[in-house]
Order: structure tokens, then sequence, then C-alpha cells
């Protein structure tokens, strides 16, 4: 029973079904009573007429007369009136033979008078000759203030009984109909209230279901009125809220989702509540398998458990930096503040963690340029100063070693321009502020140029370079730069290669690309050397590089060059067996 309008209709029922027996009792019991004082006082007044026509001396004296006489008074059907002595002997009697009657000594209307010297006595008893309830009442007769007899009227109620249930009917057929109006009438207006209320509470069950666009369609008037603009408006309010919050969230999923840096939310009981996507790399765990993990399971870092164990118990912010070895070896700058409840209590701390590893990198290969570039300038410097003090102290006096000191100073000086030039040309590089400036060119033709330019180098010691076929390959390209990336590479295979070496130079053409490979038969590089070649003044073989006047900035100018074309630059290498470059190119430069 799930309807309002039901449950307040039964009530209304069994309310009304209880007053309605409640006011039917009362109208018998009332009507019941009326009928039995209107009866009782009628025999009353029998019983005082015949007190009048009775001569207080024929009671002992002529009974037969006194039978005659209340024989003539009253036929049948009319009230039975019976005379009787103080002894409780019948003298008389309207409807029997007194002298068949047995003494009326013990009947309760009797005795009442007779013991308890009341006026009037009455009573009402069950009647086993007739089979019905009867009405007794009873008047004294007295002598000069002496009750000497009594006169006893009785009538049956069977009338009265069959008016009573003839009144029961009525009333259960006023009352019936009364109920089923009443009924209908209740279920009408239990439904006329009930159904603005059910909507209404039809409209808070979607809104606890986050059906925040539900509303009360209801007509009402009064205070349901009331209620349901009250919850219109609430409803309102919560889908406003809502959709700021879910706006807000979504700002915070965006912001959370596309930050570089890693954010992780942790619980007072330690555990994970919240990774973004940088979190996830870093750590190497998915946010599925890292959420409700213990923090010291997921991070898999003693360093950082440890931060994070002493800000949830200080209630305090942490700035350090962690050093992480799964899934990789990395250097995290690290941010840990607690995430404190309005009512002040900790509700769990926020870690952001920085991944600096490469700023560390790049912060460790400034600090080696600028000790490989001052030690690469102290060198030539030194030389100049050196021969030029001597020269000043009077070597100058010698032409030949004047000219073999003003010969190595003029040496050292190109060395130094070379230097300070490649120098600036990689800054350029690097800062964009060279214009780049592509046009269809013949990357073979190119490729011929700069080996010619590389000839006499080769020929001294006597290297054996083998070139692509002369079929032209057009790609966009800034002639300048990719002849210094093919000179550079060249160079280096010079450089490094043994006499009597042998130099390679490929070219495989592919639909969207190119790639130009430069392989040559010298000393190699180590593995461990392979993924800093392209660093600024690093050297495989020092004491070679320098020997060779080179500065240390080849590899560094050739991949930034290659970048520039929007391509890459690949080394294979194995120590003592030679190394090959691959520059891949693309064809178009959009």
């Amino acid at each position: 029973m799930n309807k309002l309008w039901l449950k307040i209709s039964l009530r209304f029922f069994i309310l009304l079904f209880l007053v309605l027996i409640a006011i039917g009792f009362f109208i018998a019991d009332m009507m019941k009573n009326t009928y039995m004082d209107m009866t009782r006082n009628q025999l009353f007044q029998d019983a005082h007429i015949v007190s009048e026509f009775i001569n207080t001396n024929s009671l002992n004296e002529d009974t037969n007369s006194l039978q005659k006489k209340i024989e003539s008074f009253y036929a049948e059907n009319q009230p039975r009136i019976t005379v009787i002595d103080i002894d409780g002997k019948v003298l008389a009697d309207s409807e029997d033979n007194p002298e068949n009657m047995e003494n009326h000594a013990n009947r309760p209307e009797f005795k009442q008078l007779i013991k308890g010297h009341k006026k009037k006595a009455e009573s009402i008893r069950y009647s086993q000759t007739l089979g019905y309830n009867m009405m007794y009442v009873a008047t004294p007769i007295k002598d000069q203030h002496q009750i000497i007899g009594v006169i006893r009227v009785a009538f049956t109620l069977q009338n009265i009984d069959h008016a009573i249930q003839k009144l029961w009917v009525s009333l259960g057929i006023a009352l019936g109909i009364t109920l089923i109006l009443a009924t209908f009438i209740a279920i009408r207006l239990s439904k006329g209230i009930t159904r603005p209320i059910e909507d209404i509470i039809q409209v808070a069950s979607r809104l606890t279901e986050k059906d925040y666009s539900s509303r009360v369609r209801a007509k009402t008037k009064g205070e349901l009125d009331q209620l349901a603009i009250a919850i219109n408006t609430l409803a309102k309010s919560l889908q406003h809220q809502m959709e700021e919050i879910r706006e807000n969230q979504q700002k915070l999923t965006g912001v959370l989702e596309n930050m570089v840096s890693g954010v992780m939310l942790i619980q007072p009981t330690g555990r994970i509540a919240l990774v973004n996507p940088a979190m996830e790399k870093i750590i190497g765990t998915s946010a599925e398998q890292l959420t409700g993990k213990l923090h010291i399971e997921a991070g898999k870092s003693f360093g950082l458990s440890q931060l994070i164990d002493r800000s949830l118990k200080e209630v305090t912010s942490i700035h350090d930096e962690v050093h992480m070895y799964f899934p990789t070896e990395r250097i995290l700058d690290t941010h840990i503040a607690p995430y404190v409840g309005v009512n002040g209590d900790i509700k769990g701390v926020i870690t952001v963690l920085h991944d600096i590893t490469e700023i560390r990198r790049l912060e460790k290969i400034r600090s080696e340029f600028v000790a490989n570039v001052s030690h690469e300038l102290k060198t030539p410097i030194t030389s100049l100063k050196g021969f030029s003090e001597t020269l000043l102290d009077g070597a100058m006096h010698d032409p030949e070693v004047t000219k073999s000191f003003l010969t190595i100073i003029h040496d050292e000086s190109e060395r130094l321009h070379r230097l300070i030039t490649d120098i600036l040309h990689l800054s350029k590089i690097e800062q964009h502020q060279i214009p780049f400036h592509p046009e269809p060119l013949d990357v073979i033709k190119v490729i011929y140029e700069t080996v010619e330019t590389m000839q006499e180098e080769l020929n001294k010691k006597q290297l054996t370079i083998t070139l692509p076929e002369e079929d032209p390959v057009i790609i966009d390209a800034e002639k300048d730069r990719l002849r210094q990336i093919i000179l550079n590479l060249i160079a280096n295979a010079i450089t490094y290669t043994p006499e009597k070496g042998s130099i390679e130079i490929k070219l495989d053409d592919e639909e969207e690309k190119i790639k130009i490979h430069v392989k040559d038969s010298g000393i190699g590089i180590a593995k461990e050397d392979l993924p800093r070649i392209f660093e600024r003044f690093y050297r495989v073989d020092k004491a070679r590089s320098r020997n060779s006047g080179g500065t240390g900035l080849g590899l560094a100018i050739v991949k930034h060059l290659v970048e520039s074309h929007n391509g890459a630059i690949e080394v294979d290498s194995e120590e003592g067996k030679g190394t090959e470059f691959t520059i891949i190119l693309p064809k178009k430069q959009y």
C-alpha cells in the first residue's frame, strides 16, 4: 500500500465507520430508552387508574367482583393487570384465573414495594412462558397510609424489540449509504490533496537520485502551493549548484590531466585517493592500480614515503628533492602540503612532483660547457701568451725562432677563431636567429660538391671514399646547412679513421623522406659514450680531436641543423670497427 491517497481514504473510512457505529448505537439506545420510558410511564398511569377504581375493602371480601372488574377494564393485547395482597397472593388478573396462579411474593417488583417501602417499582425480565421480555411495574394499594396490596401492570416488550430491530435496519442502511458516499467523497478529496503531495514526493525522490531537472507541475493552493514553490526553488538551486560543481570539477580535471607535474592526494590513512596522468608516468603505474593502495606500495620510494608520513604526522608543508629509481632513475622536486577541512581536521596531504631530471642534466651540461669552453680557450691563449712573451724577451732577434713562434701563434689564433665562430654559430642556431629558407636541392650534387672540398684531407690519409650514384634526388633544404651537415660528418670520419681506411656515403630514397648514411672504418665509439656524442665539447678521443684542430662542437651543430630541417640523426657504432651516422630528412618542408 504505497499510495498516499489510499492510506488517507482507508484511515478516513475506518474513522468514519467507527463514528457512524458509535452514532448508531447512541441513536438506537436513545430510541430504546425513549420507548421504554414511554411504556413505563403508560404502565404507571394504568396502575394508578386501576388503583382509583379498586375498593380497598373488596381486597379481602369480594375477590370475584374484583376479578370481573379487572377483566372488564382490560381486554386482550392490553397491559396485563394483576392485583396482589400483602402476602403475595393473586387476588385478580386480567388474563388468567387467580386461583391457578402461584404466589407472587418472590417477584422482584413486589419485593421492592413491600420490603423497600417504595412508592413504585419496576422490573424487566425474560418470560419463560411467553418466550420474550416483559416489563413489570407495581404501585402500592394503601389504606390509611398502610400498604394492603399491590397492583402490578405487565406489558410485553416484543413490539419494542421489533421496533428496535427495524430501527437498527434503518440505521444500518442509512449509515451504510452515508459510509459509501462519505468514502467516495473522501477518496476524491484525498486524491485532490495527495496528488500534489505525491508529485512533490516524486520530485524529492528524483532529486535524491541526482535528477535536478525535475519540477513540481501540479496546481495547488495554500500551504501545498508554498511547499511546491519551495521544492521547485530548491531544485533550481541544486541544479545550479551541481552545474557549478560539475563545471569546477571539469576545470579541475582538465588542469590535473594537462599538468606536467604529477599530483597525488593521500588520505589520512596513508592510502592514495587521486593521481593525475603525469603522476602515472612518473610512478610508472596506472591510476586504477594506484588508487586505494598505500603510498609506500605505489611510489616505491622510501624517501618520498618518509616525507608524506612526516607531513601527515606533523601537519606541515614540506619542500625537498627526492631520487626515484623506479621505473627509471629520476630526480623529483617534491612539494607536500596537508589538506585541512573546515573544522581544522586533516583530510590528507597533496603531493606535487616536478621531474627535474632533465633540468639537472642540463645544469650539469652547462657546467661542463663552461668548464670545456674555459679549457678550450685556455690552451690557445696560454700558447699565445707564452710565445709572445718569449719573443718579447729577446727571441724575436732570431729570425728562425721568430718565424716558428709566429707560425704557432697564427695557428693558435686560427684555432681560437674557429672555436669562437663555432660557439657563436651554434648559439645562433639554437636561438633560431639564422633564417631558414628551404629550396628544392639535389642532395647527390651537394654531397659530391662537399666531398670535393675535402679531397685533400682524404688524400693525405689515403682514405677510400664511396659515393652514391649520381641520380638526382630532390628535397626541400637550405644548401649551406645541408652542406655543413655533410661536411662535419665527413670531417669526423676523416679524423677518427686510420690511414688507408674507408668511408662510405650511401643514400636511401623513400617515398616521403631520404636517409643519408655516412659510414667509416675508424676507431668507433664505446657504448657508454654514444648518448653524449652530440653534447658540446664532448670528445671520444680528446687528444686526437685537439691535434686535428677540432673544436668539439661539430656534432652538436649537425644535430641542430638536422632538427632545423625537421629531421633526425641516428648513430650506430662499435668500438674498433667503425661508426655509421644516419641523417633522416623529409622531402617536403611545410
